[in-house]
């Protein structure tokens, strides 16, 4: 399975060009150690030792750097997702506790392990970042696909509508979801997948 990508929409130069790989490669581990707010594009600069002219040859601020980094890091939550979910032989019933099982554990293992990665995560989602508006298209789109193959089989009700349907179960997902407002649900990390999938899927009997 291809990697999903999610783009930054302020990056400069061939999409595959192997210096911005390296600048997003140096950016992240500098992030890592001084966090996101401290650093400045010279700080970078100086860091990696390009000038601060050549970084803007192919970025053109720090958000788009921060960007790249958020969008790399939010794709492999949606590349476990689709892996979790494109299974064979698996009901609509089933893809949906998958869906939110692996958001979540995926999206607390990732952030956490790195917690100056997750603060450009949730700094990103503060801000509405593009990268983070993508995420959150391609979540509701998983809910999407799985209540319409629900309802084409009869195994979810087809009386509401199918975007309030979709909307509703994409607000009770984002607490867990929005990496803004993970850090204050932490403690429900470990119940939230099957109380919130179980209510969900009550909601959804025909």
């Amino acid at each position: 399975m291809n990697k999903t990508s999610i783009a930054s929409p302020s990056i400069r130069g061939p999409a595959d060009h192997e210096i911005r790989n390296q600048i997003v490669a140096a950016a992240n581990q500098h992030f890592s150690q001084y966090g996101y707010s401290k650093t400045t594009v010279s700080d970078l600069a100086k860091a990696i030792g390009f000038s601060k002219a050549y970084i803007y040859k192919f970025f053109d601020s720090k958000q788009a750097i921060g960007e790249a980094i958020c969008g790399n890091c939010l794709a492999e939550i949606i590349a476990a997702v689709e892996q979790a979910i494109n299974a064979e032989d698996i009901s609509p019933t089933e893809r949906f506790r998958r869906l939110v099982k692996t958001l979540i554990a995926t999206g607390v293992n990732l952030f956490f392990s790195d917690r100056k990665l997750y603060d450009i995560a949730a700094f990103a989602a503060s801000e509405n970042w593009p990268c983070t508006q993508q995420y959150d298209a391609l979540v509701r789109g998983f809910v999407v696909q799985i209540v319409r193959e629900g309802r084409e089989i009869g195994e979810f009700e087809r009386k509401t509508p199918l975007d309030e349907t979709v909307d509703s179960i994409h607000l009770a997902l984002r607490p867990f979801v929005n990496p803004l407002l993970l850090q204050y649900n932490l403690d429900f990390v470990e119940l939230a997948p099957v109380l919130t999938s179980n209510l969900i899927l009550r909601s959804l009997m025909p």
